[in-house]
């Protein structure tokens, strides 16, 4: 099994119908939100250091996440809209996509939030690293070491601090 992971630009693909589909039977909302906010604009993914990737074996979606600014602090970014379909979880997608966009996000900020939206998805994101923290709408935190550095120490104070309008 290949695991392809894409940057998805421009447009949605196709075959995020079958995922949202998925989603909703499970009682998910989030790929659905996803698509509606890329219909009409509001969100599509393209401000600096955000990031939409999909997840392909063999040519089939199987996966989505992305990462946008964080509106609660300023210099991070969230994760979002990260969906697995049931069949093809337990093999390393998820931890492959979400590696992906945390490498990217270590080029543009020191912090990354997640909503975990079940203990499930939190022991998930705890296995990357994030420790739990919620505050301003997110369940958990991560602090990036950039690629040069030491280790990074994480101050709470600093993602106290709202981004100015």
């Amino acid at each position: 099994m290949t695991i392809d992971i894409r940057r998805l630009r421009d447009r949605l693909p196709q075959e995020i119908a079958d995922l949202e589909s998925e989603a909703r039977r499970e009682g998910y909302r989030h790929v659905a939100r996803l698509i509606d906010e890329w219909s009409i604009g509001d969100n599509r993914f393209e401000h600096h250091g955000e990031r939409l990737l999909g997840a392909y074996i063999d040519e089939v979606l199987v996966g989505i996440g992305g990462m946008t600014l964080e509106s609660a602090m300023s210099g991070a970014l969230r994760m979002r809209r990260f969906y697995i379909r049931p069949a093809m979880r337990r093999r390393g997608i998820g931890r492959m996509l979400a590696l992906a966009l945390l490498d990217h996000a270590r080029s543009c900020c020191s912090i990354v939030t997640v909503h975990a939206g079940n203990d499930a998805a939190a022991r998930f994101w705890e296995s990357l690293g994030f420790q739990p923290h919620g505050r301003d709408g997110h369940s958990h935190l991560l602090a990036l070491r950039r690629h040069s550095d030491g280790p990074a120490a994480l101050d709470l104070r600093q993602c106290a601090t709202p981004r100015s309008p």
